[in-house]
């Protein structure tokens, strides 16, 4: 397990951006498979969008494909997941996880058993 810090949640209005953004402490994510998920008040946690080690492979739950993008940046380490027209149902505790990858880099996954590092999760609130 490795320590992952998020940064980026907030309150904003519906329709508006935010950005959020993980950063692992110890080692390149170019070896690790990384996923966004959220988790709302009485729900389980669920995938939002998922990245492959090669980068190459992504996912996205079916309520925000053509509004998040999720992308890395090997050479700062980080994570992000960009979040256009945001709405009230996206509003939720927001975390970010890794996974060391399969040999061919490619894989996705999609559980959250599939993660052994999580991050300590950051608020996003949106209003109506």
């Amino acid at each position: 397990q490795v320590h992952l810090v998020e940064s980026g949640g907030g309150l904003v209005q519906a329709g508006n951006s935010l950005r959020l953004s993980c950063a692992p402490s110890e080692w390149a994510i170019g070896l690790y498979a990384m996923g966004w998920f959220r988790q709302g008040p009485g729900d389980e946690k669920k995938s939002v969008a998922l990245i492959s080690w090669s980068g190459g492979t992504t996912y996205y739950v079916d309520s925000v494909k053509d509004r998040f993008t999720i992308s890395k940046d090997d050479a700062s380490n980080t994570v992000h997941l960009q979040m256009n027209s945001l709405k009230p149902e996206d509003t939720a505790v927001y975390y970010c996880a890794a996974r060391v990858a399969n040999p061919s880099g490619t894989r996705i996954y999609f559980d959250p058993s599939d993660y052994d590092s999580w991050g300590q999760g950051t608020q996003v609130t949106v209003s109506s």
